[in-house]
């Protein structure tokens, strides 16, 4: 789970995190099993405050360069403020199915 620990890590290191969920969705999708290839990532934080989606979803991206390069394919992204998590009762939407393939 080299993968999953550096996306976790990073996150942590670089931002005032105060809920993180990681989901390893890679069994969800085609490919040989045990891998890390598609997450789910939620996170809420405080440093999210003022910042529109794109730019929350940009900042978060531009840590984890590496894991792209190291086979992380997908990642499901959904970035709250404290206030934002609170008002939607700490729930995030789950994931689509997969529509790219066989399994």
């Amino acid at each position: 789970m080299a993968i999953a620990r550096a996306i976790e890590d990073k996150v942590r290191a670089s931002l005032a995190v105060s809920h993180l969920e990681l989901d390893n969705e890679s069994h969800l999708h085609a490919g040989p099993p045990n891998r890390e290839t598609h997450f789910r990532l939620v996170v809420v934080s405080a440093d999210f405050a003022g910042l529109p989606l794109v730019r929350r979803h940009q900042r978060i991206m531009g840590l984890l360069e590496d894991e792209r390069l190291a086979g992380l394919h997908a990642l499901g992204l959904h970035t709250f403020t404290p206030e934002e998590w609170a008002a939607r009762g700490g729930e995030a939407a789950a994931s689509p199915a997969c529509r790219g393939g066989g399994k």
